[in-house]
Parts: C-alpha cells; sequence; structure tokens
C-alpha cells in the first residue's frame, strides 16, 4: 500500500515536473508564422531576403525595439520542422543582390519555406526571472503570387466562377488578348458529350490567354487560377485541364462539356488551394502584404482597379481578429496586419507620406473589416532593398526632390526626378491617361558588404508591428 502511494506521488511530482517545463519552454522558445502575401512583382522574395539579412546581422534596425534597447542577442537560420517543403534558397538570392553584377533574384517557381531563430533579452522582468534569454522562430513561407489568387476559388461555384472570368474577358485589354480562347468557346456546346482533347483544347487557350495578361504592359493581377501559369509540381497534371464556359442555362449531362470541366474546377479547388490553404495559410499568426503601388499607378487605372480588385478578394478567405493563447500556440487568426508599400525608394523620401496615405485610401475596406474583427492593422511605405538615394536639383529656379541611382536597362547612377504621389484617389484626369512613369532600379553596388545587412528603408518599423510584443 505504502509503495502504491509513493508511485502515485512519484508519478504525480513528474507530471507537475512536465508541466513546469512545457510552460518554461513555452516561455523561453516561441514560433512564429509569418505570412508574406503579395501579388506577382510585389517583392515578396527580395523582401524575405533582406528580412533574414537583417536579421543574422541586425545592423540596420535602429527603430525595432528590441535592437533600440540592446536585448537582441544574436538570429541563425535553422532546419525547419516540416522536411516536405523545399528550403527557402537565402543565399543564393542574397548572392544576385550583392554579386559583382548586382541583379534581382529570380521568381520564386513554388512553395518554399525557411525558420529563422532569433535569441533576445526578454522585456517583461517575469520572462527574465525566468529565463535571462528566449528565442523566437519565425517561420517564414515563400510562394508563386498567382498562387495567392486561388483563395477566392474555395467559395464560387464553377459557374459564377465562370461567368465573373467571362466578364472579365469582354473588356480591354482583355479582350485582345483573350480572342483566340473566345473564338474557341464559340465553336464549342457545353452541353454535348465531351472528350479529353477537348478539355485540353479549352485549357491550353484559356493557359494561353493567362500568360499574355501577365505579360501585358497593363500590368493585370486577376490571373486565376494560379497554377496555370505557375503549375509547380503539377504541370502536365489533369487538375489543370479545364477552363471557364458560358452557362446556357440548361440541365447539363453527366458527361457533358460542362460537367467535365466543373468535375476538374472542384478537383482542382479541393487537392490543391484548400489544401495549400489548410497547410500553409491557415496556421498564420501575423501577416504583411506587399503592395506595388507605383507599378500599378504607371500602369494606368486599370492595373489599379485590378490590383484592388485582386487583393481585396484574396484577404477575404484568411481569417483576422484577436487571438487568444491557444490560437497563438496553433495557429488559427492572424491578429496583426502590415500592409506594405513596396518600391518606396523609386520615389523621394518626402513624398513617402503621399505613398503610405494612397495606399490606405486603396484598401481601406479590407483594413476596416480586420479592425472589426479585432486584429492590429498597420500601413507602411517601404523597401527592403534600398537602391536610390533622395537628392536635390534645381531645375528652372524650382528646386526638385530627385532620385539617384542605376535604372534597369542602364549601366551608370542617374538622377531622376519620379514625379508626386497624389493623396488622394482622383489619380487620373481620363481612363486613357498614363500621368505616371516610375522605373525599377538596379540593386546598388556593394549592397550590404559592411555586414550590417542588406540596406532598406522601414523595415525595422515593420518587424516591430509585427513582432515587437513578442520580443515584450
Amino acid at each position: 500500500m505504502r509503495l502504491t502511494k509513493l508511485n502515485r506521488l512519484s508519478n504525480a511530482g513528474e507530471w507537475a515536473f512536465d508541466r513546469v517545463s512545457d510552460l518554461v519552454g513555452n516561455l523561453t522558445e516561441t514560433n512564429l508564422r509569418l505570412g508574406v502575401t503579395g501579388l506577382r512583382r510585389a517583392g515578396k522574395t527580395v523582401f524575405v531576403t533582406s528580412l533574414i539579412d537583417n536579421l543574422l546581422k541586425a545592423g540596420r534596425l535602429p527603430f525595432l525595439d528590441v535592437v533600440a534597447s540592446n536585448r537582441y542577442q544574436a538570429a541563425r537560420l535553422r532546419p525547419h520542422p516540416d522536411v516536405t517543403v523545399p528550403r527557402f534558397d537565402y543565399e543564393r538570392h542574397l548572392a544576385a543582390i550583392t554579386g559583382t553584377q548586382p541583379g534581382w533574384p529570380e521568381p520564386t517557381r513554388g512553395l518554399q519555406q525557411i525558420r529563422v531563430s532569433i535569441r533576445f533579452v526578454p522585456g517583461s522582468t517575469l520572462r527574465r526571472t525566468v529565463q535571462p534569454l528566449s528565442t523566437l522562430n519565425l517561420d517564414i513561407v515563400d510562394y508563386p503570387g498567382e498562387w495567392l489568387l486561388d483563395l477566392p476559388l474555395m467559395e464560387l461555384p464553377y459557374g459564377v466562377w465562370s461567368q465573373g472570368v467571362l466578364d472579365l474577358a469582354e473588356r480591354p485589354p482583355r479582350a485582345a488578348l483573350a480572342a483566340a480562347w473566345r473564338h474557341w468557346l464559340g465553336t464549342v456546346s457545353a452541353d454535348l458529350r465531351a472528350d479529353e482533347a477537348q478539355l485540353r483544347e479549352g485549357a491550353r487557350l484559356y493557359t494561353d490567354y493567362l500568360h499574355a495578361c501577365r505579360r501585358s504592359s497593363a500590368n493585370l493581377s486577376v490571373v486565376q487560377p494560379g497554377r496555370f501559369v505557375e503549375p509547380g509540381d503539377l504541370a502536365g497534371a489533369p487538375l489543370l485541364t479545364f477552363c471557364p464556359l458560358p452557362d446556357t442555362g440548361r440541365e447539363h449531362r453527366r458527361e457533358s462539356l460542362w460537367a467535365l470541366m466543373e468535375q476538374r474546377f472542384e478537383a482542382y479547388k479541393s487537392e490543391v488551394v484548400r489544401r495549400f490553404f489548410v497547410e500553409h495559410f491557415s496556421r498564420l499568426n501575423r501577416q504583411i502584404v506587399l503592395v506595388d503601388l507605383l507599378g500599378a499607378l504607371t500602369a494606368g487605372p486599370g492595373s489599379l482597379d485590378d490590383m484592388r480588385s485582386a487583393l481585396v478578394a484574396s484577404l477575404q478567405a484568411f481569417r483576422h481578429g484577436r487571438s487568444g493563447w491557444l490560437e497563438r500556440l496553433i495557429g488559427g487568426r492572424i491578429d496583426r496586419v502590415l500592409f506594405a508599400a513596396t518600391k518606396a525608394d523609386h520615389v523621394a523620401a518626402s513624398q513617402h507620406g503621399n505613398l503610405c496615405n494612397l495606399l490606405d485610401l486603396l484598401l481601406s475596406d479590407a483594413r476596416r473589416a480586420m479592425r472589426f474583427e479585432g486584429a492590429q492593422v498597420g500601413t507602411v511605405a517601404l523597401a527592403a532593398l534600398k537602391c536610390t538615394e533622395t537628392v536635390k536639383t534645381e531645375h528652372q529656379g524650382r528646386q526638385l526632390s530627385c532620385v539617384q541611382g542605376t535604372p534597369v536597362g542602364r549601366d551608370k547612377p542617374t538622377v531622376l526626378y519620379p514625379g508626386e504621389i497624389p493623396d488622394s484617389l482622383d489619380l487620373f484626369p481620363d481612363e486613357a491617361a498614363r500621368p505616371y512613369t516610375f522605373l525599377d532600379f538596379l540593386p546598388p553596388t556593394g549592397a550590404g558588404r559592411d555586414g550590417r545587412g542588406l540596406p532598406n528603408i522601414r523595415l525595422d518599423q515593420a518587424l516591430n508591428h509585427l513582432l515587437g510584443d513578442y520580443f515584450a
């Protein structure tokens, strides 16, 4: 009897010790999943590369509170626990940016991820008492921007999606780009029996149209499904052999062209889109939304509207709102979001405020919806890699704020006046106007060679909004 009682006491003691150990572990080492969200051309790969480089070297993050208060110890790359997903190739991307002939890294063609572990002294007295040093494991996922556009498909029936795509394809500039596919639609009947060859031909022509949208100078963003243009490991799979069809309003037979297209569409949603969302997006804790606002302004009003529609529709798939301790551990709600206008170095520093305000106005409905659910939402104008310097020049007796850098396609630094960013949504005098021309620049020679991290604009402020409370 006494031995049994001793065993019970021993087991209870072991259980209590394990619980205390778990509590201490949770206080000293935390996992955080950061979603880097953005459409193509928004700069996700460069942002992730610069983020990692600056965390590892921590020499250019003066407004990150944990650095400013001298509590930041060090960071290092660690193996990601999910061994089924390729590692983000930080070293190769960094080499492209910092090489003898600096250039931009290749865009991401598939899913990648990486973990950065950050050691720091907690700001809380209680946490410092338990453990003088704590660790934040930051998990980052990179993916082709086109895949983000698949998220709205989860809630759409095939007929509704088809009609939306067809409506877009009938309006310029898409109408001319979709001519071959739309002609094919006029030669087939959705109600008649179909075969695999018809599905492949329709999918081929529709994919050609999506590629044309992506190449267009109109900088079109709504390109769905994303795997049609960036298939990753699904290249050649039957899942990618469908396209939108006009609905005749009649009942569709089981083996009709409509029925087969609808089956493929539903399979794509369940096997690709939902699986990707559940495995990689549903567990996010924090989110930064990268927006190439300057590129859209340069392309014209159609590009700006297209980009806004794509972003708003995609963001609705995420669960934003205040999260409790359990959701912080297992994911489920995104409680902090940062909207970032990228490539802020392409305009003078005096224009960054207008750039930030314009992004606020453009996505005001999405921001209000997130705040209503309890999420903390911020906006910033940033450059993950600073490629220019703001300089003053005189023109006809007027002082102009210009930028100095090496534009893409040139081999020497040039001083340019990029113009001014409007502070309202009254951007274009008419639908055909393109009053903005913001050039792209090459990475600066010698970037990051001083060992302090890649030069940037407001990356530290972005990190403080996204991660600052975890360092408290």
